[in-house]
């Protein structure tokens, strides 16, 4: 049974910084392309990061540019969104989700891509 269990969130004040974890439990996590999205009420889920299973190619929301960045450590089924600068905005429920592939350099951004998601963490911005 696959699980991608996300932590990290919390409570930050605007323009502080957040570091999530998605830890997979996946035997093909080093060929699985991972996204992070999030979801806030009311809204529709959106794209915020996507990486390659290499790590070596990334995407980055443009509402997040400069300020989130993601990262994966394959010997240990983790993905990682770093998160700084933080807004208000980006108040959410920050979901991890992946996707097998074999091609080495690809990221997805649409949700309909992503075979397996996570249960959320949340992520609360005070101004």
């Amino acid at each position: 049974q696959v699980q991608l269990v996300e932590s990290g969130g919390g409570l930050v004040q605007a323009g502080g910084s957040l570091r999530l974890s998605c830890v997979a439990s996946l035997r093909t996590f080093s060929s699985a392309a991972m996204g992070w999205f999030r979801q806030a009420p009311g809204k529709e889920r959106e794209f915020v990061a996507g990486i390659s299973w290499s790590g070596g190619d990334t995407d980055i929301a443009d509402s997040a540019k400069g300020r989130f960045t993601v990262s994966r450590d394959n010997a240990k089924n983790t993905v990682f969104l770093q998160m700084s600068s933080l807004k208000p905005e980006d108040t959410a429920a920050y979901y991890c989700a992946s996707k097998y592939t074999v091609h080495r350099n690809r990221y997805y951004s649409r949700p309909i891509e992503y075979d397996f998601w996570g249960q959320g963490t949340q992520v609360t911005v005070s101004s």
